[in-house]
């Protein structure tokens, strides 16, 4: 769905033509848009158009250069342009760009680049920063209006906890948001961590160039600014005089956990008159978070908390789950522990029993007739509560000397060195194009780094020197794992970690719609698994985070199976008694034949290739395997049953493997006429 939004920001659904928060008239850009399908720049490709407003659209886009790597582009597009007018816009945007560039935060989306495009003889000029898959707090918040609910306490605190930390930290890169509002949060799908998006100065440029268009030569400096902010959202110095401090962050932010929390417009709480908030005819809150709130809105700026990190002391003092808070550094963080704690509840789960299955080699469909999937089962150990917190914290540097007497936390160096620092955020920026849930691979990666090292099964690492060596391990297994799960499709990686035992119900219908069983589909899921993982060979890994891999696997042979890429009809009748089919598999690849033939009668198999190819060969109601990953090159004998059998080949070979199959059939007559499908009993 394409969103549009109103002068003020607020967020609208596609055929709207007045504000539903506000009122106000959607002016939408007369400029034409981009298409769907087009290549930017011999690099974007644009899939749809996410929103439009006053300024231009937004789309959704692949970054050809960067694995198609999804990626947002904003245009800018004003209703009326000129030459001296995009001139004027790019000086600006570029000013601009430059402050963003800076600003590298998990949190906040990455500026990738200010790009320039010509089409059809008109120039474009759009910003280029990462896709956050997530819903914005206002459409969380509508859907909660329309369920007749409202955001709670608790819910509004762990807000606070999550985004007070980002704010402190582009407060200390000098950088001011200027618009927070329901409409500029987003909760990634991903890790449920909110977004900090559209930074006000980047509207600024776009308010600033339309003002000196519409006002030429009338110094538009103040009459420009006065369009930033929200009304009811920003502070009234910022929208009535333009002066923008680190506390007009906080006071947006409470009025946005307000609106949150009472299902209101800022209009409808605040006094006009005397500019105080009268939300506690709305709902009932706790004291302290009501004084804190009060605080963050005061109409007197002296009054008002200066800074993210006093509230956070706030809150924290107040929070007795909470463990002492982690020292602030310049341009540093403050995370509280109990946000760590509490996003990854898991983080201190024992690790798994020990397998009571027999350990001799199993391949993984027949392991799946006797343990049930117990996806994302193994406890995120080790050291997955640093991860996180480094994940969410930029170490670069001491505090100034004016920034430590100002606190009574001492100064704190940092934890990780400049080379493991980067080491760090390589993998979690990778980890990120490729899609893959934070929390599922912190798990997998652990389980990996205890099969290598079970002596450190359940222990967390400590950021210390002494745990160095151990810490350089485990990214190596992490970027491994990494250069394993790349080559799935983007839609299976964005899966790990949500497969469940139900998938395979699903399966069983999909294949038998094809005369095949569960039992061929396995075999080519086991063949690709295992050539990625040859590792697992042999154990009973279905209640391990590396199932899901597996599912993932078996999820795409299943289309290829449907797709017909893996999978071909062997006919017969009453003329032919001799059938070949010959191919080539790659490392790990398989594919699966189908044969309808009559009971008693008597067929040979000759199977052409090198050992490590391996044949199965299933009835149509799987009661009998006349062959089962056999490197055995011929079959012969007297068929037990009438209808599909099933012929799968697969490869374990390390290199492209060429094979040649050929069925001859004696005594043939017509199978019968009702032929019973693959029989899936105990799969």
């Amino acid at each position: 769905m394409i969103h549009l939004y109103c002068p003020q920001g607020h967020e609208n659904p596609a055929g709207s033509r007045f504000c539903l928060h506000c009122g106000n008239k959607l002016d939408l850009p007369l400029t034409n848009g981009i298409s769907a399908g087009l290549l930017l720049g011999d690099r974007y490709f644009i899939i749809r158009q996410l929103a439009q407003g006053g300024f231009g659209r937004t789309y959704l886009a692949e970054d050809t250069n960067r694995f198609s790597e999804l990626c947002v582009l904003k245009e800018f597009a004003p209703q009326a342009q000129s030459t001296e007018i995009l001139q004027k816009a790019e000086e600006l945007f570029e000013r601009e760009a430059g402050v963003l560039y800076k600003l590298q935060h998990p949190q906040i989306p990455r500026f990738r680049e200010l790009f320039r495009v010509n089409r059809d003889g008109k120039g474009y000029l759009f910003l280029v920063q990462d896709y956050v898959e997530g819903e914005t707090y206002r459409a969380l918040l509508d859907t909660r209006i329309q369920q007749g609910k409202q955001f709670s306490e608790a819910e509004v605190m762990h807000l606070l906890l999550q985004i007070l930390p980002v704010l402190d930290y582009i407060h200390s890169m000098g950088v001011i948001h200027r618009d927070i509002s329901p409409e500029n949060l987003i909760l990634r799908s991903s890790d449920q961590l909110p977004m900090l998006i559209d930074f006000g100065g980047v509207k600024q440029v776009a308010v600033t160039v339309v003002s000196q268009f519409n006002q030429p030569g009338s110094g538009s400096a103040i009459s420009s600014v006065t369009l930033l902010g929200k009304v009811g959202y920003a502070p009234h110095e910022q929208l009535q005089k333009g002066m923008v401090y680190p506390h007009s962050d906080l006071y947006a932010l409470a009025a946005t956990v307000l609106v949150l929390l009472t299902g209101k417009e800022p209009p409808e709480l605040i006094d006009e008159h005397t500019l105080t908030w009268q939300w506690r005819r709305e709902v009932n809150l706790s004291p302290m978070l009501g004084t804190l709130l009060d605080k963050m809105l005061s109409p007197q700026l002296g009054t008002r908390y200066q800074s993210a990190w006093q509230v956070l002391q706030v809150l924290n003092s107040n929070n007795t789950a909470t463990q002492p808070s982690t020292p602030r550094t310049q341009a540093t963080l403050a995370i509280a522990p109990s946000l760590v704690s509490n996003t990854q509840t898991s983080a201190t789960v024992a690790s798994p029993a020990p397998n009571k299955l027999s350990s001799s080699l199993l391949p993984l469909g027949k392991i799946l007739l006797m343990v049930p999937l117990l996806a994302g089962a193994a406890g995120v150990g080790w050291w997955a509560v640093n991860w996180l917190q480094f994940q969410s914290t930029l170490f670069k540097g001491e505090r100034t000397e004016k920034t430590a007497k100002s606190s009574s936390h001492p100064a704190a160096s940092p934890q990780f060195s400049a080379v493991e620092q980067k080491r760090k955020n390589q993998l979690r920026d990778r980890r990120q194009q490729l899609a893959i849930n934070n929390k599922f691979y912190i798990q997998l990666v652990n389980q990996a780094f205890w099969d290598k090292y079970p002596n450190q099964r359940g222990r967390n690492l400590s950021v210390t020197p002494e745990d160095a060596e151990l810490r350089a391990e485990w990214d190596n297994i992490a970027a491994k794992l990494l250069d394993q799960l790349q080559p799935l499709s983007r839609e299976s990686r964005r899966r790990l970690g949500s497969y469940t035992a139900k998938e395979r119900d699903r399966w069983r219908m999909e294949v038998n719609k094809l005369n095949l069983s569960s039992q061929a589909l396995y075999d080519l899921a086991d063949a690709a698994f295992f050539e990625r993982f040859p590792q697992q060979q042999g154990k009973n890994f279905m209640n391990q985070p590396i199932a899901q891999v597996w599912y993932a696997l078996a999820a795409e042979k299943l289309d290829a199976l449907i797709a017909g890429n893996a999978f071909e009809r062997i006919g017969f009748d009453s003329e032919v008694i001799d059938k070949r089919v010959s191919g080539n598999l790659k490392p790990g690849e398989g594919k699966a034949y189908i044969a309808e033939l009559a009971k008693q009668q008597v067929m040979k198999l000759d199977l052409q290739a090198n050992p490590q190819v391996l044949i199965s060969v299933y009835s149509p109601t799987g009661e009998n395997v006349l062959m089962e990953d056999s490197s055995d090159r011929t079959w012969s004998g007297t068929l037990p049953e009438a209808g599909f059998y099933e012929f799968v080949v697969v490869s374990t070979a390390s290199k492209p493997m060429d094979y040649q199959l050929n069925i001859t059939t004696e005594n043939h007559t017509p199978p019968d006429a009702a032929t019973p499908a693959p029989s899936e009993t105990g799969v």
